[in-house]
């Protein structure tokens, strides 16, 4: 439409010349035009003033010679241009207008305590440049505060994270109004007191009952934990579906189904029971977690420290550890999955050549690799947000891997409670015997929660009351209806609270 309009006016301000002959064109060919008193001098005049530099190739006006009225005008514009260029703040500008709220300097504690209410943290990996020229700069003022210079100073190298965190553009905008909502669950399932806690490996059973952890971390990198969120246990089956995503990276869908079932079983997961086609029925049971192992290990040069890092860049540097004393307890009470490792040995379910008691091994391995609820909830973050971890921007899983995990997750990943699960809940997750649940919303964030008392099919007790909650509370529900259910709140929408609370009193009044 511009390149139009730009055509008609030249074609308006050039009538005068279009009416003369062609005789008079030829003769003027090789002339260049010169400004003279004519009836078209005032047109093109207007011409010059508006866009006559980009015409010509030399780059020179149309004219050599130009009153004195145009040069001024064209001054004039040059300056107003600069003086409006000049009074524009940049993004840094606006950052400090906002925090400091009419202050000239803002104390460094207001800026991270106002970070900290976004869901950013200090120590997050994307403003370590921020940070660490925050902590130089200090060190040059005596009141600990930052004017506007050592503000943009500070901030210039991340605005653009900083600026949609300040401006309430993350996938929670009212992170703080969200995150009392997180706080009142936790107290509601921490008041449970039914459950075991698991003693059929003996390390297990050494983990106190009264421990409840919930720890959260959305697409965006905003984390939020309560509890005991420090304390480091074992993934136990938690990593099944992790090492299955590992498994379809490395080799692709089509290779790892050959070997292992997409299909729930119906039986218990430490069951020696195969499929109609003599595979595990999916690996989120033991038997199809037993033959995932042995898909990760194709050669001996894959041991667990490999995986180890592999997950820690899921959790994004976070702690990932091992415990030794657990696999060792697992290896001297694992008489079932020796014989479930047995029984696919016979039943030919691995790779050609593989050494089952090797692969026995290295399952325990992975079954006792460490983590805390702040790490594994960023690791499912990572799920959540398709494979890219939230707080480095690290690309750790391929889509194709992601979104087949988060499949056999949401229907096989909570032991003989899937269907149960997959009703009430409506959302990927897997369980393991020492208390973890490892959720995952997609595309909005990942959930670890852990509590070692376990109902009697394996799941931690508050556990599963945190998600059903969350879930009766927000339509995080794959099916809850995001337009016309007005019962729960939307973490995603700002102003959710205010907003269901509007929609409910219309809908009592009808």
């Amino acid at each position: 439409m511009l390149q139009f309009r730009f055509s008609q006016a030249l074609k308006d301000l050039y009538r005068p010349s279009l009416t003369r002959g062609v005789s008079d064109i030829a003769g003027n060919k090789a002339r260049r035009p010169a400004c003279t008193s004519h009836a078209g001098a005032a047109p093109r005049a207007r011409l010059r003033a508006a866009a006559c530099r980009p015409l010509w190739s030399s780059g020179r006006p149309l004219c050599t010679k130009t009153d004195a009225g145009q040069t001024q005008n064209s001054k004039e514009a040059e300056k107003e241009k600069r003086r409006k260029a000049g009074i524009l703040p940049s993004l840094e500008d606006l950052l400090f207008y906002t925090i400091a709220e009419g202050q000239e300097k803002i104390p460094a504690h207001k800026f991270t305590t106002a970070l900290k209410a976004t869901g950013l943290r200090t120590g997050d990996p994307r403003l370590k440049e921020c940070m660490e020229m925050l902590k130089v700069t200090l060190k040059t003022t005596s009141d600990g505060a930052l004017d506007r210079h050592l503000f943009k100073k500070c901030v210039q190298s991340n605005i653009v994270l900083l600026t949609q965190a300040f401006r309430r553009k993350f996938v929670i905008p009212d992170f703080q109004s969200f995150t009392s909502h997180i706080d009142d669950l936790y107290e509601n399932a921490r008041k449970l007191s039914g459950g075991q806690v698991a003693d059929y490996i003996p390390q297990l059973a050494k983990f106190s009952p009264d421990l409840w952890a919930v720890s959260l971390c959305t697409v965006d990198g905003q984390r939020h934990t309560v509890g005991d969120t420090k304390v480091p246990f074992c993934l136990q089956s938690c990593v099944k579906p992790l090492k299955y995503a590992i498994a379809v990276h490395d080799h692709g869908t089509e290779y790892v189904h050959r070997f292992i079932g997409k299909e729930p079983s119906g039986l218990r997961f430490n069951k020696l029971f195969l499929d109609e086609d003599d595979k595990p029925h999916n690996p989120m049971v033991n038997a199809g977690a037993i033959v995932c192992t042995s898909l990760i290990k194709v050669n001996s040069t894959v041991t667990v420290l490999i995986v180890m890092n592999f997950m820690k860049k899921l959790a994004g540097n976070e702690y990932v550890g091992f415990s030794n004393a657990t696999f060792q307890s697992e290896r001297l009470s694992g008489d079932r999955n020796f014989a479930i490792g047995y029984y696919l040995k016979e039943k030919k379910c691995f790779p050609e050549g593989t050494d089952m008691t090797s692969i026995l091994d290295f399952y325990f391995q992975l079954c006792s690799i460490e983590v805390t609820c702040e790490s594994a909830s960023v690791m499912a973050a990572t799920l959540a947000n398709g494979g890219f971890c939230p707080i480095t921007g690290e690309r750790v899983l391929n889509p194709e891997a992601v979104r087949n995990t988060l499949s056999l997750m949401h229907s096989c990943g909570m032991y003989d409670f899937s269907g149960q699960f997959a009703f009430h809940v409506g959302l990927p997750a897997k369980s393991g015997v020492a208390g973890g649940i490892l959720l995952v919303v997609p595309n909005v964030m990942g959930i670890m929660c852990w509590s070692p008392p376990l109902d009697k099919l394996g799941n931690s007790v508050r556990g599963i009351k945190f998600c059903t909650d969350l879930v009766q509370l927000c339509n995080f529900h794959n099916y809850d209806n995001l337009r016309h259910f007005a019962k729960k709140l939307d973490p995603r929408r700002e102003g959710g609270d205010e907003r269901v609370s509007e929609e409910l009193r219309t809908f009592s009044s009808q």
